[in-house]
Order: structure tokens, then C-alpha cells, then sequence
């Protein structure tokens, strides 16, 4: 399967996918997995100048087997240090206090614990709308890998094949 962000339709090309619903998760602790990072750039602000970021998808499953995809942005500018310090953290790769050299290349697949709230806007035509964001990471726990196995030998007890 392709990058979906680099497959181009023609004019009279076909059309297989109605999209998905939307789903917004209830304000709660979460666990996460990262599926996703794009490099990309903060325009700046009044408060901050133009810099890098990095763009990360985090895949939550629900209790009830609901996966919601939840973007944040990690800003690399040293008035966000302490957030991606959080990140860093939640994922296993830093301990609170030590220093770090970011190693982006470990963040697809790693695992961790957020606090997700939902974020009330109104959108461009007025309407208003609602999506998830990121409150806080939590530091990291050992057992959370535990808690995302299969258990060995209970493949028989999955639902499909």
C-alpha cells in the first residue's frame, strides 16, 4: 500500500473510499501508539520563530476496540522543550533529568501514556466543531509493553484469522 498523502487521482479516476467517521474520545488517560512522523515546519508566531517540527500520529485503541487517530505537534523550539522532554519520556527514551539527543528514528512503534482532552473550535465557515489534543504526557511504564502483546498462545482465541 502507498503513501496516501502522494497518490494522485486522474480525472477520470475511480473512487473506492467514503472516508470514516470522525470519532472525538472523551476526555481520559490513554495508552498510545505512534504509527506516524512527518517532518515538517512551525511558522512562527508572535511568541515563537519559524522552526522545525515534527508532526506525530498517535493510534489509540478504545475498550471498545475503537481506533482513533489523535495528531500532535512537537514544536523544536526551546520554549517547547519541556513538552518534547514529556514526549521523550512517555516513549521510554529519556529519564527525567538526564539529557538527550532526540532520536527520531525510534519514535514509529514506541508506546506510552496520555492525557487526552477535547479541544472546542469554530471552524472557517462557523460552525462548531471539536477534535482530541494532547494535554500531557505521562513518564513512561515498563508494563505498558506488556499491555499491548498478545499474550503467547492465545492466538486461537482471536476473533479472526
Amino acid at each position: 500500500m502507498g503513501d496516501v498523502n502522494n497518490e494522485v487521482l486522474d480525472w477520470d479516476g475511480v473512487l473506492e473510499s467514503d472516508g470514516s467517521e470522525f470519532t472525538v474520545l472523551p476526555e481520559d488517560d490513554y495508552i498510545f501508539e505512534v504509527t506516524n512522523m512527518e517532518r515538517g515546519s512551525f511558522p512562527g508566531s508572535e511568541k515563537m520563530c519559524a522552526c522545525a517540527k515534527a508532526t506525530i500520529t498517535l493510534k489509540i485503541t478504545t475498550d471498545k476496540g475503537e481506533v482513533v487517530n489523535v495528531f500532535d505537534d512537537l514544536i523544536l523550539h526551546k520554549k517547547m522543550e519541556w513538552k518534547l522532554s514529556q514526549f521523550f519520556r512517555a516513549i521510554g527514551l529519556k529519564k527525567k533529568g538526564e539529557r538527550l539527543v532526540m532520536d527520531w528514528n525510534k519514535v514509529i512503534g514506541a508506546r506510552g501514556k496520555v492525557h487526552i482532552f477535547v479541544n472546542k473550535y469554530t471552524a472557517k465557515d462557523g460552525t462548531p466543531r471539536e477534535n482530541n489534543k494532547v494535554a500531557k504526557y505521562y513518564d513512561y511504564d515498563e508494563s505498558l509493553n506488556d499491555f499491548m502483546s498478545i499474550p503467547e498462545g492465545s492466538e486461537a482465541e482471536l476473533p479472526f484469522d
